[in-house]
């Protein structure tokens, strides 16, 4: 019996998640699904966890600090998740209210949230499985420092704005399911289970959000996009900064994941998993028409972002 500590083993589990969670099929669904969420949100449903039958056995080739300490960046970053969506909402909500009720929900008369989005319903999710699981393996409850989220910022071209704005949203979504993926394929029993549930979200919601924007921006070549990510994948942890800005943002998440103590076949193994998921999408946005993505959201309004 192969031991999953072994890099064969892992190397294995790590391009096994490329293929089924970012495979061409299930992208084209998850984009697909988007117009009728916008109809009729429905929350993903979570299969049942045991969450008492976590234990530190279930980790593999990772240091178990290491593996709280990601955690512990993981949860800060979560955790303002109602500041994410209502500033992504004034982004939108005057380009593209369905989107933007989709990320940030409805609001009465007097301007107060009545009912979240779907967005926020499946993101706030994350942090309390984060935290079960950190206090089932560290025997104690971890000390949440949440992220600052920086605050809507309009020009004078909301349609710039959004397009800047979208590519950060994207990126970070992106670089999330990169992470939980990676750390997926490190893990067993009901451990991976709750990591590959946050790991579906964040890759679904990335998805989402990078096909809307193909759709709304035309004129913008996906290489905007993927240089993007591509920064975000290579960067996400090696910097320590509190900017805020979308590299701001990433080193301080990185800031707080362990990165000096990751060994370097960690550290190459995880670069590699973003790299080859950045792969993935390029190919999967290479080949969206633009007869189908009219067909999904309508005809887009003109723009001139490229």
């Amino acid at each position: 019996m192969l031991q999953l500590n072994s890099r064969s083993v892992i190397r294995q589990r790590l391009q096994r998640a490329i293929s089924d969670y970012l495979s061409l099929e299930q992208l084209n669904h998850s984009l697909a699904e988007l117009p009728a969420q916008f109809q009729q949100p429905t929350t993903r449903p979570w299969r049942k966890i045991d969450w008492r039958s976590i234990d530190i056995s279930q980790i593999h080739g990772i240091e178990v600090e290491v593996f709280l300490a990601v955690l512990q960046g993981s949860m800060d970053t979560e955790a303002p998740i109602r500041g994410y969506t209502q500033v992504s909402r004034q982004y939108l909500e005057n380009l593209y209210p369905q989107m933007a009720t989709y990320v940030g929900g409805n609001f009465n008369d007097q301007g107060c949230l009545t009912e979240p989005g779907l967005w926020e319903k499946e993101e706030r999710q994350h942090t309390p499985a984060l935290i079960k699981i950190y206090r089932q393996l560290a025997c104690h409850p971890p000390v949440i420092d949440p992220h600052t989220v920086r605050d809507y910022q309009p020009t004078d071209d909301r349609h710039h704005d959004l397009f800047k704005h979208g590519l950060h949203r994207t990126a970070t979504e992106f670089a999330a399911g990169c992470l939980y993926l990676w750390l997926m394929a490190h893990t067993t029993g009901s451990l991976h289970q709750v990591l590959q549930e946050i790991a579906q979200d964040e890759i679904n919601h990335a998805t989402r959000f990078w096909g809307f924007g193909v759709w709304a921006y035309p004129a913008a070549s996906w290489r905007s996009l993927a240089i993007t990510l591509v920064k975000t994948a290579n960067r996400q942890l090696t910097y320590s900064s509190s900017k805020s800005s979308l590299l701001g943002t990433i080193q301080r998440m990185t800031n707080v994941m362990g990165w000096p103590q990751w060994t370097w076949y960690n550290r190459a193994s995880f670069i590699w998993v973003s790299l080859q998921a950045l792969w993935q999408m390029v190919r999967w946005s290479r080949q969206l028409d633009r007869q189908q993505l009219n067909h999904l959201f309508g005809e887009p309004p003109a723009t001139t972002t490229s």
